[in-house]
């Protein structure tokens, strides 16, 4: 039964750490914060969990609640080029096309900052694309949730929205093709790892509609991935703290070709086996 953030209607709020009853379709509100049970060890944790289970101090129809991203305190990172069709992508809009080819087979992974926690949207909620790009596209990635000390303590989905042409015109310019508003789509929900069995082989889907016409979709699994998510997550725990735990995008293996650029209005639609689906519109952003 996946951790969930939610706000009760669709009007803001407090929010709150739930876990979903699918079956119910119902959520039990938790006393705790998300950010307290990552600074938990794993069977800490999981007896907190189980306990709060147990006693939670409301319960409310699963329709009623807003699901916000699943995270709070946290920072997002995230992984590039984990993938070969990642980096494929990477040298196909790259006017440096060496860069991709050196780093998917180097010692040290690519990872780079992608957005505090308050910046991250949820399920069906907007993502941004960038006023100034004029290539758009979502990458859907398996993220892990992370304790303080570095182990996984959940999985979720994770959109993390980038501008190819800003990136391809200059390697440089990554955190301004990854970094804007409403650039991080996280949810639905955080799966336990008692709750997925093999994370090693796990489908992963994406779909772009544009007025009711789906215009291109993929599919790819955890067992293409270059990298294992120990190496990841070792690189980046190695000189950093995260007192609240983290997040981790693992990366892409899923890039639409150049023909396919997000615009406002559409919608994508990421599933990964074993934790749900995310679903969020489109919205180009206006200059500031």
């Amino acid at each position: 039964m996946p951790l969930c953030c939610f706000q009760l209607g669709s009007n803001g709020g407090q929010t709150r750490l739930g876990w979903v009853d699918s079956e119910k379709e119902r959520v039990f509100e938790l006393s705790h914060t998300l950010a307290s049970l990552l600074a938990l060890d794993g069977p800490a944790r999981l007896a907190r969990i189980m306990q709060m289970r147990r006693s939670a101090v409301g319960t409310y129809p699963l329709k009623t609640v807003t699901l916000r991203a699943p995270v709070d305190q946290q920072e997002v990172w995230a992984a590039g080029v984990t993938y070969k069709r990642s980096r494929d992508a990477r040298i196909e809009e790259s006017t440096q096309q060496d860069v991709y080819e050196k780093v998917y087979d180097a010692k040290r992974p690519e990872i780079f900052f992608k957005a505090n926690g308050w910046r991250c949207v949820g399920q069906k909620a907007r993502v941004g694309i960038r006023h100034d790009s004029n290539w758009d596209v979502p990458e859907p990635e398996l993220t892990l949730v992370l304790d303080s000390s570095g182990k996984i303590a959940g999985y979720t989905i994770g959109n993390n929205v980038s501008s190819r042409s800003i990136e391809g015109e200059n390697p440089l310019y990554l955190s301004q093709a990854k970094m804007f508003y409403a650039s991080c789509a996280i949810g639905p929900w955080i799966m336990l790892p008692e709750e997925l069995e093999d994370v090693s082989n796990l489908a992963i889907t994406v779909s772009i509609t544009r007025s009711d016409e789906e215009i291109w979709s993929g599919q790819t699994s955890t067992s293409e991935m270059h990298r294992s998510f120990e190496d990841l997550i070792a690189h980046l725990y190695a000189s950093l703290d995260f007192p609240h735990g983290a997040l981790l995008m693992t990366g892409t293996g899923l890039v639409p070709p150049a023909r396919v650029t997000l615009q406002s209005g559409d919608q994508v639609t990421i599933g990964i086996e074993g934790i749900g689906s995310l679903t969020n519109s489109v919205a180009r952003l206006s200059a500031r």
